[in-house]
């Protein structure tokens, strides 16, 4: 298998956009799952769905990668997962350094993921000397003071940062000018690189932070719904009690007429409500 310095991955040669770019490891993963339950085929749909995406979505990005599957029957999963696979450059070995081995970098170090995907966890290094040479993950620390010979022996392109904030910047020009050429950060700051350096942030604060206004939005919209149920039920209750009033006044009205009409009535009439006889002449 080639490792991480013999070539770099085609993607931006064959003007695969980063917009498909980004999307292409959530295929993967879709992918990876029907694999492993054998299934042989997919629909557009299907794996659209899976993944998170519109199926026409789906089908411009694979058209990127040259597959447009077969009508009637889809796309054939094994065949995908090593297309997407080879343009991600994971039919390589990509050997990675992790500098921090904090509570964050332990926990890195430690996953499985990079692994299966791979990416082989070469070193782990740190600045603190009683970090030296315990184990993460099966894996010895080695101290910040080497980290320029650690790039070089294990010909690492790919760098992680999980240090504090303050020391990101630092160490990040230390990878760069080591030749790393791509960087995930962890740290919750802003690194600046030269031009053909990539770097991907990942702040896991800043997602909090957004998942926050968002039940903050759906708590005012909460609320504003029951102060509009309220003042609905407020104004159907003044209506009612207007309603009320409205038919009291209408009966003590027709009252007062039919007793009016009773007295009138009984003007022309004898004391006993006959008609009177005619006086003589």
């Amino acid at each position: 298998m080639a490792t991480g310095r013999t070539h770099r991955t085609a993607t931006r040669s064959r003007g695969i956009p980063e917009a498909t770019v980004a999307r292409l490891p959530l295929y993967l993963r879709a992918l990876t799952g029907l694999s492993e339950r054998s299934v042989p085929t997919v629909s557009s749909e299907e794996l659209a769905a899976a993944a998170g995406v519109n199926s026409a979505k789906l089908r411009k990005d694979f058209s990127y990668l040259g597959s447009y599957g077969t009508r009637g029957v889809g796309y054939d999963v094994e065949y995908l997962v090593y297309q997407i696979s080879r343009e991600l450059g994971l039919t390589q070995d990509w050997p990675v350094v992790i500098v921090g081995i904090g509570n964050l970098g332990a926990a890195l170090a430690n996953y499985g993921g990079f692994a299966s995907r791979g990416f082989r966890v070469a070193a782990l290094i740190d600045a603190d000397p009683a970090m030296s040479g315990k184990p993460v993950a099966g894996i010895p620390v080695q101290h910040s003071d080497d980290l320029e010979r650690i790039i070089a022996d294990n010909g690492v392109s790919i760098g992680v940062i999980a240090t504090p904030a303050g020391a990101a910047q630092p160490v990040c020009d230390r990878l760069v000018a080591a030749g790393v050429t791509s960087i995930l950060n962890f740290a919750p700051t802003v690194l600046t690189v030269p031009d053909g350096v990539d770097v991907r942030k990942v702040d896991l604060s800043i997602e909090l932070q957004i998942l926050a206004f968002h039940e903050q939005r759906k708590a005012g919209e909460e609320a504003d719904a029951a102060a509009a149920a309220a003042d609905a039920a407020a104004v159907a209750a003044d209506a009612a009690r207007v309603s009320v009033k409205e038919q009291g006044r209408t009966g003590s009205s027709n009252g007062k007429v039919g007793g009016s009409s009773g007295a009138g009535a009984g003007e022309g009439n004898g004391p006993d409500g006959d008609v009177p006889a005619v006086m003589p002449a």
